[in-house]
């Protein structure tokens, strides 16, 4: 007995020793480590990393930077179902414990001794929290202890619910998609509220091990992780048994959804991106949660992208099939062989249609056809927009088959295919097409078009184009886009390119004239230049895109005839220097403007975005509006950052006010630069344009407030349609990335982009002309002479003036020109300038 009780004696002290020796241990290990432990203060007001988005000015997303998806949630957001879902799977006691689970942590140190590492885990949901914001990812004893003390604080200072929303808005769930929003984004392509217990489960069961039991990737062990976080459930009277029954039987419906922006604008995006970048800094652009509100329209923008690729995909066609794009693509590659008696699928086996699946009408398919090489070059082929790709897998007579990444065979009717004559070159294509095997075989990679009756025959187009709108009234950018597709091309040719401008610039030197004393009745003879120096005579021999000359031509007739040779000789007679300094005025460059008389037929290197931002001058009457596309910035919390003060135009402020109230917010004035008179004055010009000039497609529009200018550049690289009316300017370019001839004016190639546009920008608006200002009056004239007309005279047509400029004589002969100072009638009495260098180009 008494050798008894000195062991158990023995046996006390050394258990007091060893809980005092822990003790000591624990509180060594304690005053270590507490001032390396982070401030948990910083988790009130913690910033979550948050993607870049941009909107439209209607709230609608146009994209999203960022290598994070997340939308942050409140604890109110979160479904109970999914709170359920968590607790169930990774701490059921996380609502009664003090933020440790003691069996657990038991468990994973015991792994820890045993192993070197923590295989279970045994970490609480506000551990987790600690550790994702707080702490390294590392599995190793200090930072467990860390995770320890930091979780014990946390439930000191924060709330329960504060704690669970820091939860779901931090973990990562896989494919890019950070918080419980995102993952239903990314993996249903539906909002949190709308998932059933299945998907809620789902993603549930992501946090153990993203990749793991991704149901993207791995849908076997995802739905084995689903099923026993739904049996959990019901384990813990969580939900009643026909519930668990309906969500185990619910079959995987995990797609990847890329995002999907609601308004299709990536040009515009990549502009935002990269001046938000200059503006707020690069470092935190991908992880700050700003937010910014553009100017662009979704109703134009969309308009804007249907209009330039119908318009491009048009010209495409209209020139033929060029054999050089189609690729032939061998059915079965000979190291991937398999029966042919096999079912279709694919190479990696994801694909299994079953005997017959998705066959069309047609019965030009082979039932269980090996086409496993051919599913496997069509998922690796991109589409762009509608046009996706396909595999010709019959061509005979006027029947076209093919078959589609999804395996589905479809007929493709002869009547969408009979435009595809074979491409020579810009000017001919050959003939009309007898059989589909005229241009194509079995095997051959093409791309169709998806219709609303089916799918149509269509090719890449070759040809590029680019597209702004923005208001006259203030610059806002309403619509942008760049090129034919943003995925095949990022090149954004309607900011970043420059082409030769053409015929569009013109109004600006005609508006200069009528700054300088021409009417729109001035006499120009229509003639081939002379030039003093024979030498330079052969260096340029500017001439009318008809090769033919017309002799005197009033000055409005020359322009919606886009005469070239009026337009070198008002130049000539206003001068280049004073031309580029009034052009100036209106945005653009003097340094990108070439200082020679091929300015007056559009030589300058200019953007559409530039010419849209001189047009809205014009369109608003003449005052200098400044283009932008952001209209505000906030950041994560909603707190605004950037706003823009754009000059708004303010036809009835006197001259010396600067400012002025519109929407609530004060607005600096924008300046006037041109005379309203000339402008209103070229309105009519340009409106003629349209209704008797070489913009008569415009007509289709059906009103009397459009105006604009067509443009074709020297053998037709460029073809360029500038317009608007009161409320819209929009400018069209389409051509070659590498200039050469599109074979095609800016009345056929551009001004159906444009006229497109404005049917649907325009539709249901009442018309908005310039008012007629003062100082302006309507004057019979002679068409012939610019002269006042006879009382009576038949063919007498009224003309618009300055009160200062009006003829007032009555007709007279026409002045025989006698030399190269008299060949402008009714201009002003300047003598014209001869010392100008001659154009380096052919026009």
């Amino acid at each position: 007995m008494r050798i008894t009780l000195n062991i158990l004696k023995w046996f006390s002290y050394m258990l007091l020793l060893g809980v005092a020796g822990a003790a000591a241990v624990a509180f060594s290990i304690l005053l270590y480590l507490t001032p390396q432990l982070p401030d948990i203060e910083q988790l009130k007001d913690v910033q979550l990393q948050t993607p870049l988005r941009i909107f439209t000015q209607d709230n609608k997303l146009i994209a999203e930077f960022g290598e994070k998806r997340r939308t942050p949630v409140t604890y109110e957001q979160i479904p109970s179902a999914f709170i359920q879902a968590i607790l169930a799977a990774e701490d059921t006691s996380f609502y009664s414990h003090s933020g440790i689970d003691i069996k657990g942590l038991a468990r994973a140190f015991v792994q820890l001794a045993q192993t070197g590492h923590i295989q279970s885990g045994g970490s609480t949901i506000t551990m987790q929290v600690a550790r994702n914001y707080l702490l390294t990812l590392d599995q190793t004893f200090t930072r467990k202890f860390k995770e320890i003390l930091i979780s014990l604080q946390m439930e000191q200072i924060l709330s329960k619910q504060e704690i669970m929303e820091l939860y779901v808005n931090k973990i990562y769930l896989g494919n890019r998609a950070y918080g419980i929003d995102a993952a239903a984004e990314v993996y249903y392509a539906k909002e949190l509220h709308e998932l059933s217990l299945a998907q809620l489960a789902m993603i549930a069961g992501l946090p153990k091990a993203p990749s793991r039991y991704n149901p993207i990737a791995n849908p076997r062990r995802a739905l084995l992780r689903r099923n026993w976080i739904i049996q959990r459930m019901y384990d813990l009277q969580m939900i009643d048994f026909s519930t668990y029954d309906q969500a185990v039987r619910e079959p995987i419906s995990a797609k990847y959804h890329g995002l999907k922006p609601e308004v299709e604008a990536p040009y515009v995006a990549e502009m935002i991106r990269a001046q938000v970048g200059a503006q707020l800094g690069e470092e935190a652009l991908y992880t700050a949660g700003y937010r910014v509100y553009t100017t662009i329209d979704s109703k134009a923008q969309e308009a804007a992208n249907s209009a330039l690729v119908n318009g491009l995909l048009a010209y495409d066609k209209r020139h033929g099939w060029r054999k050089d794009q189609v690729i032939n693509v061998p059915q079965v590659l000979a190291s991937t062989q398999i029966e042919a008696s096999a079912t279709v699928q694919s190479v990696e086996g994801e694909l299994d249609l079953g005997l017959g699946q998705g066959l069309g009408a047609s019965e030009g398919a082979s039932i269980g056809e090996n086409i496993s090489n051919w599913l496997k070059v069509l998922r690796e082929t991109p589409s762009y927009g509608r046009l996706t790709p396909a595999i010709v897998t019959l061509a005979e007579g006027q029947n076209l088959q093919v078959v589609l990444e999804s395996g589905d065979y479809v007929d493709v009717p002869w009547d969408t295919i009979t435009w595809a004559k074979p491409y020579h070159n810009p000017y001919w294509a050959g003939p009309s097409l007898k059989a589909t095997s005229d241009i194509l075989k079995r095997g051959d990679l093409i791309y169709v078009e998806k219709t609303e009756s089916g799918f149509a025959l269509s090719q890449l187009p070759a040809i590029q184009g680019a597209f702004v709108s923005m208001s006259p009234e203030n610059g806002r950018m309403l619509a942008l886009v760049g090129g034919f597709n943003f995925y095949q091309n990022k090149f954004n040719r309607a900011y970043q390119g420059g082409r030769q401008a053409g015929s569009i610039f013109k109004p600006f030197v005609y508006t200069a004239a009528l700054e300088n004393g021409f009417t729109a009745a001035s006499i120009i003879n229509d003639a081939p230049v002379v030039f003093d120096d024979k030498e330079l005579e052969s260096t340029w021999r500017p001439s009318n895109s008809s090769g033919k000359f017309y002799g005197p031509t009033r000055l409005r007739h020359a322009l919606y005839k886009s005469r070239n040779l009026v337009s070198i000789r008002i130049l000539r007679a206003i001068g280049v220097k004073d031309a580029i300094q009034f052009a100036s005025r209106f945005g653009f460059n003097p340094e990108q403007l070439p200082k020679d008389l091929s300015l007056a037929l559009g030589s300058a290197t200019l953007s559409p975005f530039e010419m849209a931002s001189a047009y809205a001058v014009i369109a608003n009457g003449g005052f200098k509006v400044e283009p932008y596309f952001i209209e505000r910035i906030e950041n994560s919390a909603g707190e605004l950052l950037f706003e823009a003060t754009p000059p708004v135009v303010c036809r009835s402020c006197d001259p010396s006010v600067t400012e002025v109230v519109t929407d609530d917010k004060v607005r600096p004035v924008a300046q006037r630069v041109a005379d309203e008179r000339s402008i209103y004055i070229m309105h009519t010009m340009l409106k003629d344009v349209i209704t008797q000039g070489t913009g008569q497609h415009a007509k289709s529009l059906g009103r009397g407030d459009v105006a604009g200018k067509t443009g074709t550049t020297n053998d037709q690289k460029d073809a360029w349609f500038s317009g608007f009316n009161q409320d819209v300017v929009a400018t069209a370019w389409v051509g070659f990335d590498q200039p050469e001839t599109i074979a095609e004016y800016g009345s056929k190639a551009a001004l159906p982009i444009w006229t497109d546009f404005m049917s649907v920008v325009l539709a249901g608006k009442p018309e908005r002309s310039m008012a007629q200002p003062s100082g302006i009056v309507t004057v019979r004239i002679d068409p012939e002479t610019g002269n006042r007309a006879r009382p009576g005279q038949q063919n007498a047509i009224f003309e618009v003036f300055k009160v200062e400029n009006v003829p007032q004589e009555l007709q007279s002969e026409s002045i025989e020109p006698s030399s190269e100072r008299e060949l402008i009638q009714g201009g002003p009495s300047a003598p014209v300038q001869e010392d100008v260098p001659a154009a380096e180009a052919l026009f």
